[in-house]
């Protein structure tokens, strides 16, 4: 297995992890400065400074857009509501591709407002997945679904373990892959078994790291910084480099009790030392 603390290019910050404190334009600068070679920036970041100028920006400091936060959202009570999740969504390849974004992770959505039929938001997630890819496969930019802890199915994502996702990759085709965010997936006891079937498949396009706390005083915004919490992240990480995935390992933490109170210079530096020891 080959050890991608020797690897320090492949590190990634998703800029939702210094959002509080840094605009887009100063992440994208501090990345640069500390070394960081990589990012995956949030829609509401690139708009807030504009698309042109951060794309320009990152072209730049010549950083690579590993991937672009987010797309998805796409159950909706009524046909306006799902027609208008689908042009937002097209509208979010357009900017990752602006961008030179590699994917665009979706988190898919959750239940309608009023709704309590499961399986029928499934089915308009797939449903929008499969319109999406008419409109993405063609411009070369795949989509990277990212399952998420079942304690968000119903407001955020009703897609919780890889194998849904890797279910919906088979179903979709070509131009579709999951993101592996250990947040979200580190608990499934099926998780080495999907990480593999994903592997064969070709279909990684993500791996997203941050700790879980223990114990956690809000499961959105008190993400753990790598080592700090419970996840076995070198194990987990081992079983996707097994899998064949050998690219971007990328920082995502929501902390907004820690981390996004402190220096965004000191918690740049911190990401660089825990990915050299703990990932």
């Amino acid at each position: 297995m080959r050890d991608l603390t020797r690897h320090p290019e492949l590190l990634s910050l998703n800029t939702a992890t210094v959002r509080e404190r840094w605009t887009l334009l100063q992440i994208i600068e501090g990345c640069a400065r500390h070394g960081i070679r990589a990012i995956a920036p949030w829609r509401d970041q690139v708009g807030a400074c504009g698309l042109e100028a951060a794309a320009k920006l990152i072209r730049t400091h010549g950083l690579r857009v590993n991937g672009y936060c987010r797309g998805g959202m796409f159950p909706a009570a009524d046909l306006a509501g799902r027609a208008k999740a689908a042009e937002d969504n097209r509208r979010a390849v357009d900017e990752a591709l602006a961008l030179g974004a590699e994917c665009l992770i979706l988190v898919v959505g959750g239940l309608p407002p009023g709704s309590k039929d499961i399986a029928g938001a499934r089915q308009q997630v797939r449903d929008g997945i499969a319109a999406l890819l008419e409109y993405a496969r063609p411009l070369g930019l795949k989509l990277a679904i990212e399952p998420l802890h079942p304690m968000y199915a119903a407001d955020r994502a009703c897609v919780n373990t890889l194998a849904q996702a890797n279910d919906l990759c088979d179903a979709l085709g070509v131009g579709v892959g999951v993101a592996v965010d250990i947040y979200h997936v580190w608990w499934d006891p099926a998780l080495q078994t999907e990480i593999a079937r994903a592997g064969r498949a070709g279909r990684i396009l993500g791996f997203h790291v941050c700790d879980w706390l223990v114990p956690t005083t809000d499961l959105l915004l008190d993400r753990g910084m790598m080592g700090d919490g419970v996840i076995d992240i070198a194990r987990i990480r081992g079983w996707v480099e097994a899998a064949g995935y050998g690219d971007c390992v990328e920082v995502e933490i929501f902390s907004a009790g820690n981390w996004w109170k402190r220096d965004p210079d000191e918690v740049l530096q911190v990401v660089r030392e825990r990915y050299a020891t703990v990932c």
